[in-house]
């Protein structure tokens, strides 16, 4: 495989030669976090920019306004360790996974910098079904509403969560005697396993990173 064309941070070196960079000596990359896929930020990226991300295993970007290479959390500590990187079927489009350190990455401390929607208004961005689903139970545990059943739920204490989701087991065991009712039995699996995790003030993000680690 040609030494696999990597160096040490494990990335391949190949994409240098692949990218196509604009008439400026640029190419936009998207960062995306590996866990849940949230779009954390887009940022410009030159020969040498794309090239330090590949050879410190860290993003670093090219800044337009200071006209200056720039290393992602050097000053702040939060700094983004680089999963892989992918261009898109035009080569002009760089996509770079990342595990975010601190899980900020925009500069005004949010998440991600696409933390507001078209309104104006202040909103979590979009993620995985399952990361969505959770973060309107954890809403539901912080400011609660009446009549929901999450809430009743929470309420209810820890014996009642496990006593549901012991109960949402077996209907999965049961219902794979019939392939129609899996998915909606599996649904409701995962759904009071997300109460659980809320329960216990745990994120979802904790289990998506214990599934990344057993991946490697």
């Amino acid at each position: 495989m040609d030494s696999l064309h990597s160096n040490g941070s494990g990335l391949s070196v190949e994409i240098l030669s692949a990218v196509q960079f604009d008439e400026r000596g640029l190419v936009p990359a998207i960062v995306q976090d590996v866990l849940d896929g949230t779009v954390l930020m887009v940022a410009w990226m030159n020969r040498e920019s794309l090239g330090r991300t590949v050879e410190t295993g860290e993003t670093w970007f090219w800044s337009r306004s200071r006209g200056e290479l720039w290393h992602k959390g050097a000053t702040s500590g939060h700094t983004q360790r680089v999963r892989q990187v992918r261009y898109d079927c035009d080569a002009d489009v760089v996509l770079v996974t990342v595990e975010q350190v601190g899980g900020i990455a925009c500069h005004v401390g949010e998440r991600s910098c696409f933390h507001r929607l078209d309104t104006g208004e202040k909103s979590l961005p979009p993620a995985d079904t399952l990361s969505q689903v959770f973060r309107v139970i954890a809403e539901r545990k912080a400011h609660p509403v009446a009549g929901s059943y999450t809430n009743q739920l929470l309420a209810a204490g820890e014996n009642k969560i496990l006593k549901k989701l012991g109960e949402e087991t077996a209907e999965v065991v049961m219902a794979a005697k019939d392939r129609e009712r899996i998915p909606e039995e599996v649904a409701d699996l995962w759904y009071h396993t997300l109460v659980l995790l809320a329960h216990y003030d745990l994120d979802i993000l904790d289990v998506y990173r214990v599934l990344q680690q057993r991946r490697r």
